[in-house]
């Protein structure tokens, strides 16, 4: 992990239009939808300034390019296929960021992507090969000990070993799927203390919370009371 030590929260964000403006005065870094399952021109420049405003690293969101489904659904695309999407999503991103004078510090896959990726050594590097042709240095997310990680370790770049705060665990470490009972946490002193039990266990560089998760304002405001020493 780097020098700071302790995890930062990272936050997916510009996937509602009902997002809280407070959210980026919590959040260390976002993950901005850029184009596949969320996000336009509009979003993404007032995320962009909102990050800047709050001085909260920027990071590309790319998925599956599947609206319907917001992502969460795999598709079956071949290596070319995902590569151009990906490669399309980023650079979208970076064009609207480089008009608001906001640098791109990371990217990290989202939904089904993120756990494929995680998976399939050859979707890993389909999708890390992309955002390197719009990031070079950039910095990528995911799962510690995965395909992701790999790909990023042959690479050499960053990789910020992620945990999530307000998502259900099975014992053995993989995250609830969604749509099925605990996927989900929503109650303040639970996402508390899963946080706790994340930053404890030593494994994670960033802790993420959804953005679009109901009352993301206040279970926000928890996790930064335990990142925070609270």
């Amino acid at each position: 992990m780097s020098a700071r030590q302790t995890p930062d929260l990272n936050m997916d964000v510009g996937e509602l239009p009902d997002e809280p403006a407070a959210l980026w005065a919590l959040a260390h870094r976002v993950n901005i939808a850029c184009g596949g399952h969320a996000g336009d021109r509009d979003s993404i420049a007032d995320a962009c300034r909102r990050a800047r405003g709050h001085r909260a690293r920027v990071g590309a969101h790319p998925s599956y390019p599947d609206r319907e489904h917001f992502g969460r659904v795999a598709l079956d695309l071949s290596p070319e296929e995902l590569h151009a999407t990906v490669l399309a999503q980023c650079a979208f991103l970076a064009v609207v960021a480089r008009s608001e004078g906001v640098p791109v510090s990371h990217v990290k896959p989202h939904g089904a992507l993120y756990h494929r990726a995680d998976r399939d050594p050859v979707v890993a590097r389909a999708f890390l090969d992309a955002a390197r042709g719009v990031f070079p240095k950039v910095a990528l997310l995911g799962p510690p000990g995965g395909e992701l990680q790999r790909a990023a370790r042959r690479a050499r770049l960053p990789f910020l070993r992620e945990g999530f705060a307000d998502r259900g665990y099975r014992p053995d470490g993989s995250l609830v799927p969604r749509g099925e009972p605990g996927d989900l946490l929503t109650d303040p002193a639970v996402v508390a203390s899963q946080a706790r039990a994340l930053l404890a266990s030593g494994r994670y560089d960033t802790l993420c919370l959804h953005g679009d998760t109901p009352g993301a304002l206040t279970l926000a405001l928890a996790v930064r009371r335990v990142l925070d020493g609270g």
